[in-house]
């Protein structure tokens, strides 16, 4: 599955990984935050975009997206949990690759699309509770910014 990167152009996920590792050594007495999130659009076919962002804490970020089409789903909680489910597996590849390399020491952070306001509400127990299930720490709107802003951008 490829990624893009909006300097760097199409990459595979080794090839992001050795980037963000590159981003984090390129400058390591700063504080990082590795966060992974997901977000769809429907139309004929459902559209699901998973963002992963390098932030360096106070000094920017760095980002990558992928793309995926899927059958057309219609029912938001599905969508919602599907969304969630992509974030989780890319989250543990991400996680696992980190361990591998010596870097386990950065904490993957994964960004739910729902919040308080809105039809999502209902969801946030389930979701947040999947999430933290997994061992990672969740976020949900406003602060899903992975999910809500970054990759919503790429979905249209």
């Amino acid at each position: 599955m490829d990624f893009t990167s909006p300097s760097k152009g199409k990459m595979n996920f080794e090839e992001m990984m050795e980037d963000i590792l590159n981003y984090i050594k390129g400058l390591p007495c700063s504080s990082y935050k590795i966060v992974v999130g997901t977000d769809s659009q429907v139309r004929r076919e459902t559209c699901f975009v998973t963002a992963v962002i390098v932030h360096r804490r106070g000094k920017g970020a760095r980002f990558f997206y992928r793309k995926l089409s899927q059958r057309k789903i219609i029912s938001l909680r599905q969508k919602i949990f599907y969304e969630t489910t992509m974030s989780l597996e890319l989250g543990a590849r991400i996680t696992d690759y980190l361990a591998r390399t010596g870097m386990e020491e950065f904490n993957v952070e994964i960004h739910i699309d729902v919040g308080h306001q809105g039809e999502t509400k209902d969801l946030i127990r389930e979701v947040v509770g999947m999430v933290t299930g997994s061992g990672f720490q969740a976020k949900i709107k406003p602060d899903s910014f992975a999910a809500s802003s970054v990759a919503d951008r790429y979905t249209k």
